[in-house]
């Protein structure tokens, strides 16, 4: 009689590091709520917009490793979510702890990416090369929403709601028509 043939292709070792993964976006996404809502009781709406976004964007990273699973023939497990921060002193102290926690899931991010790279799976190494780009897009998105705060001060919040509105409408800007 022949063995039967395992048909995942996903090792349990990346499976037990991507489904421990799913947790930390939905995670991130519950904390980008918590974060928003701060800003939003602070009349700070442009910021409230832009932490909301993020939470979507959280959520829907957290959506790709749950069907990257699945289409691997591993087994979704989502732990229990810690509960989000939802106090802070202050704008910066709140944007430091979303930095803080883009900087942790770049360390997870990579460490997934080196479990990819012992197995040799270049199926999962491929999927894992989006969520390091974005991990740098991330990083360098909070570092500079954090910079910005930092230079214009508590008493500057209004001009930093500017600076997020034109960032926002600009990403969302058509490209303009090249010269004929």
């Amino acid at each position: 009689m022949s063995q039967p043939i395992n048909a995942a292709l996903i090792s349990p070792a990346l499976d037990d590091a991507i489904n421990a993964q799913v947790g930390r976006e939905f995670e991130a996404s519950l904390q980008y709520v918590s974060i928003a809502a701060w800003f939003e009781s602070e009349s700070l709406t442009e910021l409230a917009a832009f932490f909301y976004r993020q939470a979507d964007e959280e959520r829907l990273h957290a959506m790709k490793f749950v069907h990257y699973i699945t289409e691997t023939g591993g087994r979704l497990r989502i732990g229990a979510l810690a509960a989000p921060r939802a106090d802070f002193a202050s704008a910066e102290e709140a944007v430091t702890a979303a930095l803080s926690w883009e900087i942790d899931v770049t360390r997870h991010i990579n460490a997934i990416m080196d479990i990819a790279l012992q197995e040799r799976d270049h199926i999962a190494g491929q999927f894992l090369q989006w969520f390091v780009a974005e991990q740098r897009e991330e990083v360098s998105s909070m570092s500079t929403l954090r910079d910005v705060i930092r230079r214009a001060g508590p008493q500057g919040l209004l001009l930093v709601e500017d600076y997020v509105a034109r960032r926002a409408s600009a990403a969302t800007a058509p490209a303009p028509e090249p010269a004929a």
